[in-house]
């Protein structure tokens, strides 16, 4: 299978995931200000809406088609 194909199958699997879990939420963690023992974090929340899912789906399956249709 063609690196395009493969890419179109990895976007329609995460693009499942996403939608089946009706979007997807994640925390990044950094690192502010360190002072000897005393830390300072920060915590960024995210979300990944559905429509992201879609997209992803969307766009896989056109790569699939591409790579299927060329071979």
């Amino acid at each position: 299978m063609r690196p395009l194909g493969i890419v179109g199958i990895i976007l329609i699997l995460g693009g499942a995931a996403v939608l089946a879990l009706r979007g997807v939420s994640y925390t990044k963690e950094r690192q502010s200000v360190q002072v000897g023992p005393l830390a300072v974090t920060t915590e960024q929340k995210g979300f990944i809406p559905p429509v992201v899912g879609v997209v992803a789906v969307v766009l896989g399956g056109v790569l699939l088609f591409n790579a299927r249709r060329r071979s």
